[in-house]
């Protein structure tokens, strides 16, 4: 990734404008969860302990959140820390947990990476069926920009061209594939959401979008409180 890419995209630096959209989008959260009464139990669903300590959540001493984390595997997760229960499972079925045992569940670009709209859709459902509210976000298929691959336009390339392109060069996050197979299921494990299919995955709630140079990079459900009118 290039040094102007970096600045834009980059979410590790605190300058990048990536970085700028993620306070903002935690800032929202932050006002939501503190009307709720504590304990918060909060469910992050393909999240990294690396995340919350730089969010400041576990520092903060007027909200005490029970954090849990479930991803595919421990290596997802990252770091450790003590405080942070970390699960193995599957968005689409976590059947470890019990309807509405969460007081809410939060999600940063995963539910694009989940296989196709039924599963989006299965993920979806268990989402509100763990969680008595939700906060999910998701990258807007129809920003110029594709986030994963940084790259104008990528998601809207024939399969072939986004395979060879892969194959053949570094794309933003993504490394070179070492094979055919491999690019084409790199390409293929992302499937963006247009803003009228990610509504339909969650009837009902409150729809936050982020933007950059006026057009939308990306959209935030939130679901079980009433809107904000200051957002």
């Amino acid at each position: 990734m290039t040094k102007l890419l970096g600045k834009v995209y980059d979410n590790r630096r605190p300058d990048s404008w990536a970085t700028n959209l993620r306070n903002k989008r935690l800032s929202l959260l932050k006002s939501l969860v503190a009307s709720l009464p504590t304990p918060i139990k909060l469910l992050d669903i393909g999240g990294t302990v690396d995340f919350w300590e730089t969010a400041g959540f576990l520092n903060s001493n007027s909200t005490n959140i029970e954090l849990t984390l479930i991803n595919l595997s421990l290596a997802h997760m990252g770091s450790v820390n003590p405080t942070i229960k970390q699960v193995v499972g599957d968005a689409k079925n976590m059947k470890m947990f019990q309807d509405k045992e969460f007081d809410v569940v939060f999600s940063n670009s995963v539910i694009e990476h989940v296989g196709d709209y039924h599963n989006q859709q299965k993920m979806a459902n268990e989402v509100m069926r763990v969680g008595k509210k939700y906060f999910i976000q998701t990258p807007n298929i129809f920003f110029p920009i594709e986030p994963h691959f940084v790259f104008p336009f990528f998601q809207f390339l024939p399969l072939w061209l986004r395979v060879s392109l892969v194959s053949h060069f570094d794309l933003g996050w993504k490394q070179k594939a070492t094979n055919k197979q491999q690019a084409r299921d790199i390409v293929t494990e992302i499937r963006l959401l247009s803003k009228r299919e990610f509504m339909n995955l969650f009837p009902g709630s409150n729809l936050y979008e982020e933007k950059f140079l006026g057009l939308t990079k990306s959209f935030v459900v939130y679901g079980g409180w009433e809107k904000l009118i200051s957002e």
